[in-house]
């Protein structure tokens, strides 16, 4: 595609909308609470160790129910996900960013509409979703650790 002085504007205006959306109240609620999250040393060490046990998780699939673990694991990072998802900083910073999230959505589906109502917008950060993709734990795909 050459670029030509049209496009050029395009792009020059997206930026703007960009920063806009930066300077709007749901960026900065965002930011504070994404803040909150990195400083609060209780979620960082939830968040480590969730990521430690997703290593162990990961090492269980190969094997499935035959690995001698297994039972043990799935209890352990089923617990720990809840603990992680249901503290305080942690469920605030998601909320935080689900709003700021909806908010990009609700902007790329008014583009994509007044262009063409056959245009598809990107929901929930994702333009073509397709479900049960195995993509990991916690974000929609077969782990199961999501149902916690």
């Amino acid at each position: 595609m050459l670029a030509n002085t049209e496009v050029l504007e395009v792009l020059e205006q997206a930026e703007k909308l960009g920063k806009m959306i930066k300077e709007s109240e749901d960026y900065e609620i965002y930011t504070n609470h994404k803040n909150q999250l990195y400083n609060d040393p209780e979620a960082n060490r939830l968040m480590t160790d969730f990521q430690q046990m997703k290593e162990d998780y990961e090492d269980v699939q190969r094997f499935g129910r035959y690995h001698p673990d297994y039972s043990k694991i799935m209890k352990e990072i089923r617990q720990l996900k809840r603990e992680l998802d249901l503290h305080e900083t942690v469920a605030s910073y998601k909320q935080t960013e689900t709003q700021l999230q909806m908010l990009l959505d609700d902007v790329s589906e008014i583009v994509a509409k007044s262009i063409s109502p056959n245009i598809k917008a990107p929901r929930d950060g994702v333009a073509l979703k397709d479900t049960g993709d195995g993509c990991g734990c916690g974000s929609g795909g077969q782990c199961g650790c999501q149902a916690s």
